[in-house]
């Protein structure tokens, strides 16, 4: 099978798959390039609550694929960059499940989801200086605001890995899980954001994404979505809650 992005759909949990095991399921150019579309089509579906990004077998992504850096190393870093944006924006919960190497523009896409699940023996690198590459500047806001200045130095400056608990330390990474627990976890958590309210869920990931100018917006929303007060009602009556609003609107 070719280097590629699969993708499904189950119990609104819509699962994406970098698959290229020959290469540790590093990216290529066609990859980054056909990750933004393939998640606006998810984000427009209205069945899709949640995203999980995750890679073939027992690692994630061991970054770029280098031979495509032989060409055109700028072209490379603009489709990495669009590709990490785009699942930075994509308007509901994503997570990354992480087994194995989490590596250069693994960790680049890893720390632009919501939220990193990993597995125990993880291993996770920021490497650019390896290359000689300068890691673009909103990718290293991004790290900075997941493990601090100091820690973003120590990835950025020595490219050396760190494991799954010196990660889940720093705040890389969320939850390790112990081997062969992963895919368990994973489900488990992603039923659970299914279950809220999208309403919540896309206000909040706006205001911790730092975005200011959308308060009066969301007000709007909540009033005219019925989410509140289905959830009082639900609570009261000792029921599962049944939330209309969707991010289409």
């Amino acid at each position: 099978m070719e280097p590629q992005l699969l993708h499904s759909v189950t119990e609104s949990v819509a699962t994406v798959v970098i698959h290229h095991p020959a290469k540790r399921n590093a990216m290529t150019a066609a990859m980054w390039a056909a990750l933004p579309p393939l998640l606006d089509r998810l984000a427009a579906d209205t069945a899709v609550r949640a995203l999980v990004l995750t890679g073939e077998g027992g690692t994630f992504c061991a970054g770029a694929d280098i031979s495509t850096l032989q060409g055109s190393p700028q072209r490379a870093q603009s489709l990495a960059g669009d590709a990490e944006e785009a699942l930075a924006a994509f308007p509901k919960p994503t997570l990354a499940a992480i087994r194995g190497h989490c590596v250069g523009g693994g960790a680049q896409l890893a720390a632009a989801c919501d939220l990193r699940f990993a597995e125990e023996g993880a291993l996770f690198g920021v490497t650019p200086a390896k290359l000689g590459i300068v890691y673009p500047a909103s990718s290293t806001r991004r790290l900075v605001s997941l493990v601090g200045p100091a820690t973003a130095k120590y990835l950025l400056f020595s490219g050396e890995l760190i494991d799954a608990q010196r990660a889940l330390r720093t705040g890389l990474v969320d939850e390790v899980l112990p081997e062969g627990e992963l895919a368990k976890r994973v489900g488990e958590f992603t039923r659970i954001l299914v279950s809220r309210s999208q309403l919540t869920q896309a206000a909040a990931k706006e205001f911790a994404n730092g975005r200011t100018d959308r308060d009066a917006h969301w007000s709007e929303q909540a009033r005219g979505s019925g989410d509140t007060a289905e959830g009082v009602a639900a609570f009261l009556e000792r029921r599962p809650p049944r939330f209309t609003w969707t991010t289409s609107g």
